[in-house]
């Protein structure tokens, strides 16, 4: 494959200067957006850095980053970071590995399919109505909170068929504290194992459990009334080795449900909290959404076949992703050693490929700094890289539930602009917080007030 890289392996990769016994950890976890943008904008495409021991090579490049994902993506694994969140996620699809993330894989794919994320469409819109319902015109509200428990509500009750009722507070709050103890592990120069009782540990551990209970009530509930309805636990729950015949363990069970669980409402409601910043931003793009709205809406509520109709709702999304990635960096850690670009990738470092660098690359994009959704518009980007743009990842391990999580954005989007308007609170500043997802570090306080001219 052709790249831009020329090969210079006699020369070490480029890279900032490292301390000596943190390297370049304290630098990263200050800031680690801002040192991203700074080693891109002085090492080029490919920089060397230090963890403490732990050598990381950054790649900024698209033809690189296809390299790892796609072209030589059996010579990797999932990265040390990502390995730091076993006790959680278990042998989910997020960390496991090998034939048996394949499986896994294969078993829950038909819960991702278009027929089927298309049944889920009219729950999407129903439960964002109910909680619009609570909605008032001058009221203050924390948009962030009420997308991610919008989003925990829809991800119950399509992936699991399951009214999660008065757990939300409860599954919420554990969920926050998981992502607050990641960013806390980020800048430790060793992170203490999680069976050590160190007080985040102990924190981290009471989440879990008390999420486990939540997911451990559903699988006993469904087994012990086995039906099936069609949800993706249903599945998991019939599938059968094809060798053994054995079905899944509840601990099996358990590490899918929590990976999707925390991964199905996480990233969502992140991203629909950045949609609702940049609109309040851009009243121009807004107003051009509203238009498409009322046109193709007329005030009633969207449904899956109006999405076709809506490419600007769709472009506002698309856009989004672009400027606030909510995977804001994808990472692999090679098993043998390899060359990229020309540059030599010994077993064991860890790449990181940065989408927050790539997405903002005036090389790819025009004014990268300006969110601008028109760009997405008939077809003006399709010469760029498939790899300048990777919300979801790339290669074999790309989100399974991307198709879901467009979906869901845009018939929340259209639901919600269908009847107010949201304005960032006088005074108020959000800035983005790097932790698994990137989330607004502080909430974002908005303004709620009705759409004057909504479905006339």
């Amino acid at each position: 494959m052709a790249t831009t890289i020329q090969s210079k392996p006699e020369r070490a990769i480029p890279g900032p200067p490292r301390q000596w016994l943190f390297g370049n950890l304290k630098e990263f976890a200050r800031d680690q957006l801002a040192a991203m943008d700074r080693w891109a904008a002085r090492y080029g495409d490919v920089v060397s850095v230090r963890f403490g021991r732990r050598e990381i090579v950054f790649l900024f490049h698209p033809d690189l980053i296809e390299d790892v994902l796609v072209d030589r993506g059996r010579g990797f694994i999932k990265h040390y970071r990502l390995r730091q969140t076993e006790r959680t996620l278990g042998r989910g699809l997020l960390t496991s590995e090998g034939d048996f993330w394949r499986g896994q894989r294969k078993l829950a794919q038909p819960a991702f399919h278009r027929e089927r994320i298309r049944s889920y469409a009219r729950s999407m819109v129903d439960y964002t109505e109910r909680m619009l319902a609570g909605f008032q015109p001058g009221q203050m509200r924390d948009i962030q909170a009420d997308m991610m428990r919008l989003t925990l509500h829809i991800v119950a009750k399509t992936l699991f068929d399951s009214e999660i009722g008065g757990r939300s507070q409860v599954a919420s709050e554990a969920m926050e504290t998981l992502m607050r103890a990641f960013v806390a592990r980020t800048g430790r120069l060793i992170a203490p194992p999680h069976w050590i009782p160190t007080p985040l540990n102990l924190r981290v551990e009471r989440a879990i459990r008390r999420l486990e209970r939540i997911l451990f009530d559903l699988i006993d509930e469904r087994r012990r009334s086995g039906e099936d309805r069609g949800d993706l636990l249903s599945m998991l729950l019939a599938a059968r080795d094809e060798d053994s015949g054995r079905g899944m363990t509840d601990r099996q069970l358990r590490d899918e449900l929590m990976t999707l669980f925390m991964a199905g409402h996480e990233t969502t409601a992140n991203t629909l909290a950045w949609v609702w910043l940049l609109l309040s931003e851009h009243p121009q793009v807004e107003a051009r959404l509203h238009a498409e709205l009322d046109s193709v809406l007329g005030g009633r509520a969207p449904t899956f076949e109006d999405l076709p109709r809506l490419p600007y709702c769709a472009s506002i999304i698309s856009e989004t992703l672009r400027f606030y990635p909510t995977v804001w960096m994808v990472g692999r850690e090679a098993i043998r050693d390899l060359e990229i670009g020309g540059w030599p990738i010994p077993k064991g470092t860890t790449v990181f490929m940065p989408q927050w660098v790539v997405h903002r690359d005036r090389r790819w994009y025009d004014d990268p700094l300006q969110f601008q959704p028109e760009r997405w518009a008939d077809g003006k980007l399709d010469h760029i890289h498939k790899y300048a743009y990777f919300p979801f990842g790339g290669g074999p391990r790309i989100c399974i539930g991307n198709n879901f999580a467009l979906m869901e954005s845009a018939l929340v989007l259209a639901t919600m602009a269908n009847r107010f308007r949201l304005r960032l609170a006088p005074g108020a500043v959000v800035r983005p917080l790097a932790t698994m997802t990137l989330r607004p570090a502080a909430g974002v306080p908005m303004v709620v007030a009705e759409r004057p001219s909504a479905g006339a």
